[in-house]
């Protein structure tokens, strides 16, 4: 079957983008692999299927698909990206979008300028809704946290992954832990390009402590209103850029004491900004460029598995 797509990227975070508002195009997670394998598809970090509104009180929904063909609950650049898409196709004229997620619903804003404003929703730091298996291991307070807060040391153990040279210098490791729609577990470095992020990043990921695993975000501190930032993406590796990485990291370091209520976050693909004012009903905004990069089709066989 020939499959037309657009090709857009979010600060960098590259996506694979469907349409699917006439119905499903049935494709299974070899197919979303197929599309995201940048040697033998478009390559993508993610693939995302725009869909017809399932109710009356949201225009669209949409679907997210790693690179691994795994479904996931939220992407905050994928998010801008929609809302760039479905207006630029005319599939709809308004500026303020409501569209139904793995997870709920959530609400994204075009500017004049072509910035998209995603409303995240507030974040969740309940450990079981990570979900987050805390059975033996012990939290450590905070230092000027909001409220009482705790940071949770993982032991990162060679065999959890491939045995690197980095692993030797940081077994264990101090991760906050946050979910915004999807799980987060962000830890401070002194420099983030020194960082051993292709090397704990896995490590994180995979933890025993996480069963479905965790998104691994690496945060630098530059003063209270910027921060530096990568992230080791569940399903994906690293990846440019990662939005509800930027919230996550933001939110954490908010309530770590560290930052502003408006931070600006650099990662390797470009600027994003992320406003919270704290409390656990308040959403999160997230601000940055989402863009077409091409459009093309491509033929994926109907009986595509792993051995094709």
């Amino acid at each position: 079957m020939r499959i037309p797509f657009t090709k857009m990227h979010g600060a960098g975070n590259d996506f694979v983008v469907l349409d699917e508002t006439r119905g499903p195009l049935g494709l299974s997670a070899a197919h979303y692999r197929r599309l995201g394998d940048r040697h033998f598809g478009v390559g993508a970090d993610q693939i995302l299927s725009v869909r017809a509104a399932p109710s009356a009180d949201v225009d669209f929904e949409y679907v997210i698909h790693n690179a691994d063909g795994g479904e996931v609950e939220h992407c905050g650049n994928g998010a801008r990206c929609f809302v760039r898409y479905v207006r630029g196709r005319g599939l709809t004229a308004k500026r303020r979008i409501r569209v139904k997620i793995q997870r709920g619903v959530i609400e994204l804003t075009e500017a004049e300028d072509g910035r998209v404003t995603v409303d995240m929703g507030a974040p969740v730091f309940d450990l079981a809704a990570l979900p987050f298996d805390a059975t033996g291991l012990a939290p450590v307070p905070a230092p000027q946290a909001d409220g009482p807060w705790q940071l949770w040391p993982l032991s990162l153990k060679p065999n959890q992954a491939s045995a690197l040279a980095e692993q030797a210098q940081a077994a264990i490791v101090n991760v906050a832990l946050v979910s915004m729609g999807n799980p987060h577990a962000v830890t401070l470095v002194d420099d983030v390009e020194t960082a051993p992020v292709l090397s704990l990043g896995p490590l994180i990921e995979h933890h025993p402590a996480f069963p479905r695993r965790v998104n691994a975000g690496f945060m630098q501190v530059v003063d209270r209103g910027h921060i530096r930032l990568r992230v080791y993406e569940r399903g994906a590796g690293e990846t440019l850029a990662c939005g509800t990485g930027a919230c996550a990291a933001v939110v954490a370091g908010i309530r770590l004491g560290l930052l502003d209520a408006r931070v600006d976050v650099q990662t390797h693909g470009g600027q994003l900004t992320i406003e919270w004012d704290g409390g656990a009903q308040n959403a999160v905004l997230l601000t940055g460029p989402a863009e077409t990069v091409f459009e093309g089709s491509i033929d994926l066989p109907d009986d595509l598995s792993d051995s094709n």
